[in-house]
């Protein structure tokens, strides 16, 4: 197939959704997808009404702005309140609330803050502004990470004096992990992120099935690609033989992108680091290596360092909704105390967060 429609072709999926039906097994099947976008695409589509009632897809930490602890948001702000200092970010970023504030209200406030679409903004801007210091938010996980290095490479070699970032990049297959020793989720599968498999490859889900003895499936964002993703998973599971296997075959390759993991390993070092909602998880992080020190924000200021993995309101439950634990509507503050335009965590804020596709794809 080609063309976008083909993958949303109404006969195949029902075709699809019938094989996945026959493939059920009796007992409840809990599958998690580790993406934000197939979060959004599963509800958008109301791909769940065409699955048995005891296969569950159940929303994991693939939102990389929702899993950005409170502390960071924090710090970004304190950052955005200091003279001459110029904020750049991605748009989700904006209203994450933090402890007191937000960036869009400090941005209402006449803060220096603007939205950028890539890494490599920040370039032009450190020029454009070389009295004012320059500071990108650097969230993401393995998808971003790469232009980031580049950004930071090209920085360097450029001996631009006024770029730094704060970091909050995080890995995926060590929040897998984490996810997999909590015992609550008795997850049977993991639908694995298109987006972030182009870069680490099939291969980097390989301790899962061996390990764990579940099986794993990278998946595309389109209806058909999701179900077959399921498909491929249930297949798995009837006949016992755990593996890792890949529907995005357009996009993905077992050993992904070397050239970009290659640029992230000249950059960035492996550590241990903070998700929202889900505590700390050893090497699931990336920070700049001494060499890039230059760049770092927290060697150029001194931020608060107080770790907030809660929300501001103790009702909020967006750390449950990130490990799977509750789907939102399960959160008492789900469509009334908490919507897009008033975002009480930050899973309701982003397109990629489940509070946000839950609540824009109700009916």
């Amino acid at each position: 197939m080609k063309y976008i429609d083909e993958f949303r072709n109404k006969k195949l999926i029902r075709l699809l959704s019938q094989k996945i039906q026959q493939l059920t097994p009796a007992r409840k099947i809990n599958l998690m997808e580790v993406c934000g976008t197939h979060t959004q695409n599963f509800r958008r589509f109301g791909l769940g009404e065409l699955l048995p009632a005891n296969l569950k897809l159940i929303s994991g930490p693939g939102c990389p702005v929702c899993v950005s602890p409170q502390s960071y948001i924090d710090q970004a702000i304190e950052l955005a309140q200091k003279k001459d200092n110029i904020i750049l970010t991605f748009g989700d970023m904006l209203r994450i609330p933090g402890t007191k504030s937000s960036l869009e209200k400090e941005r209402a406030a006449q803060a220096e803050v603007k939205v950028v679409y890539s890494a490599l903004d920040s370039l032009k801007i450190a020029r454009e502004h070389p009295l004012h210091k320059v500071i990108f938010l650097a969230v993401g996980f393995e998808t971003t990470a790469p232009t980031i290095a580049l950004t930071l490479l090209a920085a360097k070699k450029e001996k631009i004096k006024n770029l730094y970032f704060l970091s909050s990049l995080k890995l995926i297959p060590a929040a897998m992990e984490y996810l997999l020793q909590d015992k609550r989720l008795r997850l049977d599968g993991f639908l694995c992120p298109g987006h972030v498999s182009a870069i680490i490859g099939t291969q980097a889900y390989d301790f899962i099935p061996k390990r764990y003895k579940i099986p794993c499936c990278v998946a595309g964002f389109e209806p058909l690609d999701i179900l077959e993703g399921i498909y491929f998973l249930l297949k798995n599971v009837a006949e016992n033989n755990p593996t890792v296997s890949n529907q995005y075959k357009r996009v993905v390759r077992k050993a992904g992108n070397p050239k970009a993991r290659e640029i992230m390993a000249r950059v960035f070092r492996v550590t241990d680091s903070q998700w929202r909602g889900l505590g700390e998880i050893p090497r699931s992080g990336l920070s700049l290596k001494k060499e890039f020190w230059q760049f770092d924000v927290n060697k150029k200021f001194s931020l608060k360092r107080e770790l907030r993995t809660e929300n501001r309101n103790p009702n909020c439950r967006c750390g449950d909704v990130l490990k799977g634990l509750i789907i939102p509507p399960q959160c008492r503050l789900f469509s009334c105390a908490c919507r897009p335009e008033h975002p009480v965590g930050p899973c309701m804020v982003s397109s990629e967060g489940a509070c946000n596709a839950y609540y824009r794809y109700r009916g």
